[in-house]
């Protein structure tokens, strides 16, 4: 599987640096060039990971890590020549996943980086595929099919699905898939779960799969 890494810098030396780093360790690497549309540019290029400063033209780098968390849980790490507590702090409090400073370490970057995308897509290991009912789940593109037609899950509703898949047929309690994602490093509480489950509904009912995802009155869901 190719990742693919959107590059968030304004300085184009840096930003050229760094698509030469990532393309050599074998990832797809864009970079955004217009700041002010960059929220759009994440939306249309779907990457895996974002490497993000905060020092950027227009609204900055805080607000458009707020406008991918609010589309998206793809990873980010900012790469910024901040060193400040409050701005590390801030990167979290915002959904960042790393803070690494300028000048950084190639070699660690890359490690990093690595490291993200494994906890994030941890299913991407050779392109498993589950299969219940008509329907393939891809683990290594976060993806799951339907008589040819596909849509995209994020890290959350690929990791519901593969719980429920692996536990197809039987009735899944809500608590358990509440532990299963807690364990894997993916903070989520029952209403989140509720929410994720509705979107993941949604995307279903795009591809044929109205009414896959059972819900059994105070016991949880089944496929």
């Amino acid at each position: 599987m190719s990742y693919k890494i959107l590059i968030v810098e304004d300085d184009p030396t840096i930003s050229a640096q760094l698509q030469i780093l990532l393309s050599g360790a074998g990832y797809e690497a864009e970079a955004v060039t217009d700041f002010d549309r960059a929220a759009e540019q994440f939306r249309a290029y779907g990457p895996h990971l974002v490497l993000l400063d905060i020092k950027l033209p227009g609204a900055g780098g805080f607000a458009l890590c707020s406008q991918i968390r609010a589309i998206s849980e793809a990873p980010i790490v900012f790469v910024t020549s901040s060193n400040s507590d409050m701005d590390e702090l801030n990167s979290i409090m915002l959904g960042g996943d790393a803070f690494i400073t300028k000048p950084y370490n190639p070699a660690i970057l890359l490690a990093k980086i690595a490291a993200l995308l494994r906890r994030a897509y941890p299913a991407a290991d050779g392109g498993e595929v589950l299969r219940w009912n008509g329907a393939a789940l891809h683990l290594g593109s976060s993806q799951i099919e339907h008589q040819g037609r596909r849509v995209d899950l994020t890290k959350n509703e690929l990791k519901i699905l593969y719980y429920l898949f692996k536990h197809a047929g039987a009735i899944c309690p809500r608590a358990d898939i509440i532990d299963f994602l807690w364990d894997n490093q993916l903070y989520i509480d029952d209403n989140a779960l509720s929410v994720h489950v509705a979107r993941i509904r949604e995307k279903l009912a795009g591809i044929g799969l109205e009414g896959f995802i059972k819900t059994r009155h105070r016991q949880g869901y089944t496929l």
